[in-house]
């Protein structure tokens, strides 16, 4: 079964460092577009960043001053997508979540999938 799974989330003090990883399993012919969002309490899920099959980046201005910060990367022969993420600050505390488009094997086309989300908790 085609599936994202999150890890590396934690505890983390302000200023620490965090990297989280993302990893495809299943069946999978072909990994598109792969990306992180992230939710906080109370507030709407929001885009962090994307990186296209190719390694085109893109980091979403809506997201806490994340670009500077941030970088997402992914290792494609591990179908897996990172996000390194360093100067962590209170408000950057969300659950997140992994985002890829997959074409599993034997499908004709891609979907897309979220992973189950993983806890960051930045605090003093």
């Amino acid at each position: 079964q085609v599936q994202l799974v999150e890890s590396g989330g934690g505890l983390v003090q302000p200023g620490g460092s965090l990297r989280l990883s993302c990893a495809a399993s299943g069946k999978i012919f072909r990994i598109g577009a792969m990306g992180w969002h992230r939710q906080g309490s109370g507030k709407q899920r929001e885009l962090v960043a994307t990186i296209t099959s190719s390694g085109s980046t893109n980091y979403a201005d809506s997201a806490d001053s994340v670009k500077g910060r941030f970088t997402i990367s992914r290792d494609n022969a591990k179908n897996t997508v990172y996000l390194q993420m360093n100067s962590l600050k209170p408000e950057d505390t969300a659950v997140y979540y992994c985002n890829a488009d997959l074409r599993a094997s034997g499908s004709y086309d891609y979907h897309n999938y979220w992973g189950q989300g993983t806890q960051v908790t930045v605090s003093s």
